[in-house]
């Protein structure tokens, strides 16, 4: 396996290169997580690379082993063109091989490197810490002693402070559908433990993913401040979803914990009905007016943090743009856009799309999406401002029934160990 190794201290000076092979970067740090021991039938999983930290345009940023394409001599070369320049931050339970690890102390020897082996199974390859470098002095001899050992005899080198940060840690490449399954596996003590272990905008995409009541017993366990900041990170909808689960008291506690134009929205959102098109409905929207250009509208629809149902049309209104809007002139479709000039203003291109009102029942909605071929639909009031938007997964999700989520994550779960690796 020697032979297989690429060693950390190296890679951490290499370039990052785009799909292209130009390079934007250079990498700083390696991102890993713990492994696991054997456990049963269960094989042990060695710690495993994550991601790498990468200084680019003056900021660092974190870079997803899964998008990385090749990682050789020449550097590190991404999958695609496009680049997350949201700074680094470390995540409980994660590892940091240049920071953390090179030149600790273990006993009279240092970590002097770190050997990274690339494993793969019939689906997918990754890089996993196999072996530690470990360097010792003596008062005899000039230069150190080398031995390079296995990475299961140093098992402190990734402990995590709990089992569960750990645990966390080894969940973040899965789909938040997959981490929310092994989430409803847990007992009840342990799902607290695991939800106050994970960092704020993953947990909400899990409890984005968990059936109402499972939410409520979640975030009933956090303390202000990690539910503050949960509720900061989830669509309003979601949000609304949950909360409109709680008794009177319990929801205008939780609303306390909000900013108060959050409140508002969500006050708002659960002043409707819930099998209607307002109870359904995100206020989250791409919303321009009449005379912004093709330009901008395309520059907010290559954001990363929009779903692809809501990336594909801006809806175009008079000021405020900000529900309710002014007046609603219609929706410039993402392929409309593609086809026009930069310059072209909004107001000159926008279709006369179907629309519904915040009382529309559900059925109505979904007819009118699956009519029309629309990822999403407008909610208009009586003076045609817009609302927000009705998408087609949300639509989906309430046909389904409420207890979809439970009967899916039932079937197929993924261990909570094993199936990090």
């Amino acid at each position: 396996m020697t032979a297989d190794l690429i060693y950390a201290f190296r890679v951490m000076r290499l370039p990052l290169r785009d799909a292209g092979g130009a390079p934007i970067g250079r990498i700083e740090d390696i991102v890993a997580v713990p492994g696991s021991p054997a456990r049963g039938e269960q094989p042990a999983v060695a710690p495993r690379v994550v991601g790498f930290v990468a200084r680019s345009q003056r900021r660092l940023i974190f870079v997803n082993a899964n998008r990385v394409a090749e990682l050789g001599a020449d550097g590190a070369r991404l999958r695609s063109w496009d680049v997350d320049i949201n700074p680094f931050r470390s995540r409980p339970g994660e590892v940091l091989i240049g920071e953390d690890l090179i030149d600790r102390r273990i006993g009279d020897e240092h970590v002097s490197d770190v050997g990274l082996h690339q494993a793969q199974d019939h689906r997918t390859t990754w890089w996993e810490v196999a072996k530690v470098r470990l360097a010792k002095r003596s008062t005899l001899r000039r230069r150190p002693s080398y031995r390079l050992v296995d990475v299961d005899e140093v098992p402190a080198l990734f402990d995590a402070p709990t089992e569960m940060q750990a645990q966390a840690a080894r969940l973040r490449e899965l789909h938040p559908a997959e981490v929310a399954a092994i989430v409803r596996a847990l007992p009840a003590d342990q799902r607290r433990q695991l939800a106050a272990a994970m960092d704020d905008e993953r947990l909400a995409d899990v409890l984005e993913q968990l059936p109402e009541e499972e939410q409520v017993r979640i975030v009933e366990g956090l303390d202000r401040g990690q539910l503050e900041r949960v509720f900061d990170e989830m669509e309003y909808d979601d949000l609304a979803d949950l909360i409109g689960e709680m008794g009177p008291e319990t929801q205008e506690q939780m609303l306390g914990v909000m900013d108060e134009d959050d409140a508002d929205v969500v006050r708002r959102l659960l002043s409707y009905a819930e099998e209607t098109a307002g109870g359904m409905m995100t206020p989250e929207a791409i919303i321009l007016g009449p005379t912004d250009t093709v330009a901008h509208a395309l520059a907010q629809l290559r954001r990363a943090d929009w779903v692809v149902s809501l990336a594909t049309q801006v809806f175009v209104v008079d000021p405020p743009f900000k529900p309710p809007t002014g007046r609603f002139h219609g929706v410039a479709h993402m392929q409309r856009l593609l086809r026009e000039t930069p310059q072209m203003e909004l107001g000159d291109l926008v279709t006369d799309d179907p629309f519904v009102g915040p009382d529309a029942s559900d059925r109505r909605v979904a007819e009118t999406l699956a009519s029309y071929d629309l990822l999403a639909i407008a909610v208009l009031d009586d003076a045609g401002r817009f609302l927000g938007t009705v998408t087609v997964d949300d639509v989906i999700d309430r046909m389904l029934g409420k207890g979809w989520r439970a009967r899916h994550s039932a079937v197929g779960t993924p261990s909570p160990v094993a199936g990090t690796g």
